[in-house]
């Protein structure tokens, strides 16, 4: 017999396959023990309802929860590009929460620790093997921290201070620096066939190319390769994770992205003026990241906070950090409540945008998820509170 959760899960996928709107999906929020980010047993704690709403993820036709699983944090901070130290049994409790939540998009990348998030995500989700049909899997790949795409002058500089050459490590060896950009068709290959071993599954729901720049968008043949993984049955859908809102004006020209992932929250609100209204009229999703503008839209930092060696954010110039975290305590004093915080009033101001499929937001913590994915349920901003985000784009 299914459980009340998982009956509600099949549901929901059995409208999916219809392609029709469904039904909000009900499913028993976990308690968290605050001490070591794992569950509470039920036994000494009651399971809270969550109301988890769904949308098409455009014309793909999937229906995903509108808030997702951000696992660029959950790689880790090996490799100096991510948000500091993690815990892999908390980032696993933190996945397992969102599952049991109703989450059903998780978006990773395979430059994410260098493979690690990838990992992590695969090794919870063979653990579940029921859920796997309920759940889009969504990676990206262009970035080559592989030493077979390492770039010559890196090579060199790696190989005087390691002491070592780069024909001592095997071909597919993860290597200790920053990535360089990699579209050649023979690369992407081979860089989704690493992640469907990192992520245990034989298919990726959704591949993105990672950065891509205007030129190879609007040139096209960066897309060929991923035509042929489709059509052999490697991935299911394709897309591009962008920075600026041209990148994505130009991949729904070409008419070949089912998706855009791209930045978009209270500070940086450029996709919205014209990259979201060309989004909706061709039906292709959007995928919003960075909702709470890494971290600094949670309410947790003040203009005395720092950031460890390490984390992205410690090599950001002193004066831009400080007037981002300026701005944030100012927007926690106008839209935090008592039963809605900052973090999550950044979440809803994504939301109640209506081009946007799915916000990603990222989290360590299970109880940083259960906080995420609890503005699902949240009404949307008042009138006189969009008015006030709005006034941060036009003093920008």
């Amino acid at each position: 017999r299914l459980s009340g959760c998982e009956q509600g899960k099949a549901t929901t996928m059995a409208y999916a396959l219809c392609r029709i709107p469904a039904p909000r999906v009900e499913c028993p929020r976990q308690v968290f023990n605050s001490a070591t980010n794992l569950p509470v047993s039920q036994s000494t704690a009651s399971p809270v309802l969550l109301s988890m709403h769904t949308r098409t993820l455009g014309r793909t036709g999937l229906l995903v929860s509108e808030v997702g699983f951000g696992a660029w944090a959950i790689g880790g901070n090996r490799y100096g590009n991510s948000y500091g130290p993690t815990d892999d049994a908390a980032s696993r409790a933190a996945i397992h929460a969102a599952l049991d939540s109703g989450c059903t998009f998780f978006d990773t990348a395979d430059v994410y620790g260098h493979g690690h998030s990838e990992t992590l995500l695969g090794e919870v989700l063979v653990e579940r093997p029921r859920v796997r049909g309920e759940v889009v899997i969504a990676t990206k790949g262009g970035g080559n921290f592989y030493n077979r795409g390492v770039d010559p002058q890196i090579a060199q500089q790696f190989a005087e201070r390691s002491g070592r050459s780069l024909n001592e490590f095997a071909p597919d060896a993860v290597l200790p620096f920053t990535h360089r950009l990699d579209f050649d068709p023979g690369y992407i290959r081979f860089a989704v066939e690493q992640s469907l071993r990192r992520l245990q599954t034989d298919v990726i729901d959704l591949y993105q190319l990672h950065n891509p720049s205007l030129a190879q968008i609007a040139d096209g043949g960066v897309f060929d390769v991923l035509d042929d993984l489709k059509r052999a049955g490697l991935i299911r859908f394709y897309g591009v994770s962008i920075h600026d809102p041209a990148e994505g004006l130009a991949a729904i020209a070409g008419g070949r992205c089912d998706t855009i992932q791209v930045v978009y929250n209270m500070f940086s609100q450029d996709a919205a003026q014209q990259l979201f209204p060309a989004a909706r009229a061709a039906n292709v999703a959007i995928i919003a990241r960075e909702p709470l503008a890494n971290g600094l839209l949670s309410g947790k930092y003040d203009a005395a906070d720092d950031f460890p060696h390490g984390d992205i954010r410690s090599r950001w110039p002193a004066h831009y950090r400080a007037a981002r975290i300026e701005t944030a305590v100012w927007l926690k004093q106008k839209l935090a409540t008592p039963e809605r915080t900052l973090a999550q009033a950044a979440l809803r101001f994504v939301l109640d945008q209506p081009a946007v499929s799915v916000v990603i937001a990222g989290a360590k913590t299970p109880q940083q998820v259960v906080q995420n994915l609890a503005a699902s349920d949240l009404p949307p901003l008042t009138a006189d509170e969009r008015a006030t985000v709005a006034f941060l784009a036009s003093s920008s």
